[in-house]
């Protein structure tokens, strides 16, 4: 007989994004505090250039995956199989927002 799978209900999924959440607000004020000395601080006077914001940001991303990578081989490991099926959703999403912490990143 074909095994039963159970799958992970909605307070499951909602305790997951509770996590996501934590996760990334976390993060992204780690590495806020990382590369801080990274970029200038004001955008718009007249002898910027976009080196050293490029800088802050391929930084930010870079260390932003390893973060990422980090807690997904983590997490892979230490949940329990009904919850796993997660990690991959939340890995995704997570490769998204990467690029959206970059606008609060630079203000």
């Amino acid at each position: 007989m074909a095994e039963l799978r159970e799958k992970s209900g909605p307070l499951a999924l909602l305790v997951g994004f509770a996590s996501f959440l934590i996760f990334e607000t976390a993060a992204f004020q780690l590495l806020k505090f990382l590369t801080s000395g990274l970029g200038e601080a004001d955008q718009y006077q007249p002898e910027n250039t976009i080196v050293s914001n490029w800088v802050k940001t391929v930084a930010f991303l870079v260390l932003h995956l390893a973060v990422v990578i980090a807690a997904v081989l983590v997490l892979s490991n230490k949940l329990p199989r009904r919850y796993r099926g997660q990690v991959m959703g939340w890995f995704y999403l997570s490769l998204l927002v990467g690029f959206g912490l970059l606008i609060p990143l630079f203000y």
